[in-house]
């Protein structure tokens, strides 16, 4: 089994902002047609490339302004085997799609021009479903091997770490953290909830860490929560206890809509920037090691340069 050994400069220390909500960014504000949410394919042209470079522009151009880390991420969220074939790709296509991805988060990092800041090149691991529910759940075994061929190619495109957005139900994380440790790659997992502060599969996010820290002996880099509001959060996390330690990101939603209500919106709900400015300063109260910024549904580059008005 390959040893992890490469320190990610964000669980060393320091201040990292990330990206907004991708997705909802480019089809509700940018009239850009997803068929199944997937930008992945964008990296496949020279329109869409230059679509996701705009998109970014003002992202880098925040870290660069603050002087601080900025997480890269890939736009590969649907970029595994079953919303690839919903698209009409095979698995080569597929796993060229995932290296394409890294190649060009590098060039943008390249042309950034902000040697001052640590741009980390991040490779974004979606779940087998949809993200808002369950679904058909696989062992840890399963989603091991289900998720290991996009490691892969996400390794070999020279990304830093991998990242696993929107887990639903603890045996997926740990099957990627397992994945990503045979493959020698640094993992963050990120953890959604519903709006009583639990996973859509029922279990506490508290049991959800835990859980996943003592079947893997504790190999995620860290843990983060997205695809959530932080009102529907900040409950759970005012116990005060070791197991927050492990989450040093947050990418909230803008909306406070539940799952269910979102995912038949036919409008954007952006929310209140200054007030989600607010609110992360409030969590970090709650979480010692936060460091991570970013946002999810909803949010867009308005939304973290609120966040850093309140907290930086």
């Amino acid at each position: 089994m390959a040893n992890v050994s490469k320190e990610l400069p964000q669980v060393r220390g320091g201040i990292f902002l990330a990206d907004g909500g991708l997705e909802t960014t480019l089809v509700f504000l940018k009239g850009i047609d997803l068929p199944s949410f997937a930008a992945f394919p964008l990296v496949l042209s020279e329109a869409g490339r230059e679509t996701l470079t705009r998109y970014f522009a003002p992202y880098l151009a925040e870290a660069k302004r603050r002087g601080v880390g900025f997480i890269l991420d890939t736009p590969t969220w649907r970029a595994n085997p079953d919303w690839a074939e919903k698209l009409g790709l095979g698995l080569d296509d597929l796993l060229e799609a995932n290296h394409r991805a890294v190649t060009f988060a590098a060039e943008l990092r390249d042309k950034a021009g902000v040697p001052s800041i640590s741009i980390v090149l991040n490779g974004v691991i979606g779940p087998r479903g949809d993200g808002y529910v369950v679904g058909s759940a696989m062992t840890a075994d399963e989603a091991a091997r289900y998720h290991r061929p996009q490691i892969e190619a996400l390794r070999d495109g020279g990304a830093d770490m991998v990242s696993a957005i929107t887990m639903t139900y603890a045996e997926e994380a740990v099957g990627i953290a397992r994945a990503a440790r045979a493959c020698g790659m640094s993992v963050a997992l990120s953890f959604t909830v519903e709006t009583d502060g639990r996973l859509p599969s029922g279990q506490d996010l508290k049991a959800a860490i835990e859980e996943t820290d003592a079947a893997t002996g504790n190999t995620p880099a860290y843990y983060m929560i997205n695809c959530a509001h932080p009102d529907h959060f900040r409950g759970a996390l005012a116990s005060g206890e070791p197991w927050l330690n492990r989450i040093l990101g947050i990418r909230a939603n803008a909306s406070r809509k539940s799952h269910a209500e979102l995912d038949v919106s036919t409008e954007l709900d952006i929310g209140d920037p200054a007030e989600l400015g607010r609110q992360y300063r409030d969590l970090r109260s709650h979480l010692p090691n936060l460091r991570v910024f970013g946002g999810c549904c909803g949010t867009d580059h308005r939304h973290i340069a609120a966040i850093c008005e309140a907290c930086l």
